[in-house]
């Protein structure tokens, strides 16, 4: 059933977003302002979080009038120690978004006031635990950009209404933690400037369907997890999800991910404290996975989830040292330098759990090109390490409409059969994109979990059966497409030609007939 309420608050939220997107639309576009956009809501949110906290713990204490917000900046700095602490930041109550917004239209060094501002929260981290999770967070919020306006005066009024802007959004009320709203506004951004970035967007940003789908896969018979990694994490959806589908505490150790991009690896950040994620519960690193992997250290991970970029080049056999490194050395031979694709899939399966499953969408030439990529399949198979492939429709993602499909991975499976899906018409348009409904889902998923033989739509396959397919593992060498055309009767459809034949006859026959009886009668 559909909360009308919560639709109603979630449209107004979106509305409001919109609107401080026209407002500003001239003079930072779509992918570049999407970070003011989002580095004020964070900045609201850790502030509004930050007061909140304290508030409770004065009230609880037998003030019930107490508000951090209103005390003054030396009386807090006493707090300060404390409060890095528990929640690995501090905010002096000047320096809060509501008071910053308050005086802003008054303020005109308001860039140089937010600059400071983010500056010292950052700095309020160094030397605590959390100093990783907001070192460089504001680095893409350019107060000084000349995208915001060309002199200080046009860049302030733009940071204005940005201010205004997000503190007339009614993102819930913080005192309950209800913070789904910042969630909500955080993924309505990314689908936004998704689809109207092209493929800069999708290499960003993995549709929410898609992600319900790789989660649901990967904790199929599960009620939590050790953690959830992700070796290409981009702004962190895929990761969040795990914490949406399982619940709050079922991610008992936390969220893991590595992202080159460092723009994409601050939003990603940033999107776990939206999501009330606390900072000693992520560890997201901003290096190149396949060549400078982090977590090597960390207990392996029992649930991987990942949309990789398709087809990018990498070091390859350039790199003498790779083909030594563990995580690709079993296989006995690396993914082609113009095709990292499979290195992807190798890294994962390095840092899966032995009771794990990975779910990883794949450019679906890797499963059936010969050469290295063959080899690579070949050792993945042998090994008995593939667990499903299932081929996905086309337009799921924005910014490409290939038809990709899933590789999903474990190390503890019963069997040495492969199961293969396809799930190609398992969709609903909706306008130019393609989209993944609940039952949609709840299909693929218990079809997956039963491993069910069904005619046109599932098979398993036996080793030899694989074998025999040189190692193809593409779904149409598996599953046979129904054949939609209509089947014709012949001899039914002979019947109607002579009967039209004869009746044509007739028609001709009486014309003829007509014709004689006017040539008759103008005699």
């Amino acid at each position: 059933m559909i909360d009308t309420k919560k639709e109603q608050e979630r449209d107004e939220l979106h509305r409001a977003i919109w609107a401080i997107a026209d407002e500003l639309r001239g003079a930072v576009d779509g992918w570049d302002f999407k970070n003011y956009v989002l580095g004020t809501m964070f900045y609201r949110y850790i502030s509004e979080n930050l007061c909140n906290y304290i508030n409770e713990g004065e009230m609880e204490s037998g003030d019930a009038e107490f508000d951090y917000a209103k005390m003054s900046d030396d009386d807090a700095e006493e707090a300060r120690e404390g409060l890095v602490q528990e929640k690995g930041f501090f905010i002096l109550p000047s320096e809060l978004f509501c008071n910053v917004c308050e005086n802003a239209v008054n303020d005109e060094n308001l860039n140089e006031t937010l600059e400071r501002v983010f500056r010292h929260i950052e700095d309020s981290a160094k030397g605590s635990e959390s100093e990783n999770s907001f070192a460089g967070l504001f680095d893409d919020f350019d107060v000084n950009s000349n995208k915001l306006g060309a002199t200080v005066a046009k860049r302030n009024e733009k940071l204005v209404k940005l201010l205004v802007g997000v503190a007339n959004m009614n993102l819930g009320d913080v005192k309950n933690h209800d913070i789904d709203a910042f969630g909500d506004a955080y993924e309505y951004l990314m689908t936004m400037y998704a689809s109207n970035a092209g493929k800069s967007g999708g290499e960003f940003f993995t549709p929410a369907d898609v992600s319900e789908l790789l989660t649901r896969l990967g904790t199929v018979g599960k009620t939590e997890i050790n953690k959830v990694y992700d070796p290409a994490c981009g702004s962190g959806s895929l990761l969040l999800k795990a914490e949406k589908v399982l619940g709050k505490d079922a991610v008992r150790n936390g969220f893991y991910g590595q992202e080159i991009n460092i723009t994409t690896y601050n939003l990603c950040r940033i999107n776990m404290f939206l999501h009330d994620i606390e900072f000693d519960k992520f560890d997201i690193a901003c290096e190149d996975t396949l060549t400078a992997p982090q977590h090597w250290d960390d207990e392996p991970f029992e649930l991987i989830v990942s949309n990789p970029p398709y087809s990018i080049k990498w070091a390859g056999d350039e790199n003498p040292l790779l083909i030594n490194d563990p995580r690709f050395a079993p296989a006995g031979v690396l993914a082609p330098k113009s095709k990292a694709d499979l290195a992807f899939v190798m890294h994962s399966l390095s840092w899966l759990a032995s009771n794990g499953t990975a779910a990883i969408v794949c450019f679906p030439g890797i499963m059936y090109r010969g050469g290295a990529e063959q080899k690579i399949r070949k050792y993945l198979v042998d090994n008995n390490f593939v667990d499903c492939i299932i081929q996905l429709p086309s337009n799921l993602f924005f910014g490409t409409s290939i038809a990709t499909c899933i590789m999903v991975m474990k190390k503890n499976k019963t069997d040495n059969r492969t199961f293969f899906i396809d799930a190609s018409n398992e969709c609903v348009k909706v306008t130019n994109n393609n989209k993944l409904m609940t039952e949609n889902i709840r299909q693929i998923v218990n079809v997956f979990a039963n491993r069910e033989e069904i005619k046109h739509f599932s098979h398993l396959a036996s080793y030899d059966e694989v074998k025999e397919n040189d190692y193809n593992l593409s779904v149409s060498t598996y599953v046979e497409q129904e054949d939609t055309r209509e089947k014709i009767d012949i001899v039914k459809l002979n019947a109607e030609i002579e009967e039209i034949v004869m009746r044509e006859n007739e028609l001709r026959e009486a014309i003829r007939n007509i014709i004689t009886e006017i040539e008759v009668g103008n005699e």
